[in-house]
């Protein structure tokens, strides 16, 4: 007799705390959901306008897209940043044209913001609003050996953007 009670007050408990986890589950479910709609809103993808070559001290050197509206900071940004101890001066940027993926295209002295000007090698922010401001100053230039003109521009300057500068369109 005594088993037949163990067993039946075994089986009052299990009885028991399966309703007591029948109650709870319910009342948890109904507590949860209170019937609103989820909402999930995708932001929208900004629109590739080409891509650019990063290339020296970077942390990942290779081709990125170029989006509307990107800085150098972001581009040098993507590609993971600058090598611990690098500068500016040493990120090479070639942007790829349609048909020419190895050929970078030339920076228009006359037409550049300072932060495209930066990005020519040995031209930092000073070197950038110096040519900007012999610009507004003197009119455009009408050949890329007038740069030397520019204070603080010499011929070791000169020699590392002789190659990727033009005046003209």
């Amino acid at each position: 007799m005594k088993s037949g009670k163990i067993i039946s007050g075994w089986t009052i408990v299990a009885l028991l705390l399966a309703i007591a986890i029948i109650v709870g589950s319910v009342f948890i479910a109904l507590k949860c959901n209170t019937g609103q709609a989820l909402e999930i809103t995708i932001k929208p993808q900004r629109e590739i306008t080409g891509t650019i070559y990063v290339g020296g001290a970077v942390n990942n050197p290779g081709y990125y897209p170029v989006f509307a509206g990107d800085t150098l900071q972001d581009i040098v940004g993507a590609a993971g940043g600058l090598k611990e101890g690098a500068n500016l001066d040493n990120v090479e940027l070639t942007i790829d044209e349609a048909d020419k993926r190895a050929t970078p295209q030339k920076i228009n002295i006359n037409r550049a913001e300072a932060w495209l000007l930066e990005a020519l090698p040995g031209v930092g922010e000073v070197k950038a609003q110096g040519i900007i401001d012999y610009r507004n100053e003197h009119g455009l230039f009408h050949d890329i050996n007038e740069l030397l003109k520019v204070p603080g521009f010499g011929e070791s300057n000169f020699d590392k953007v002789k190659d990727l500068i033009t005046v003209n369109d």
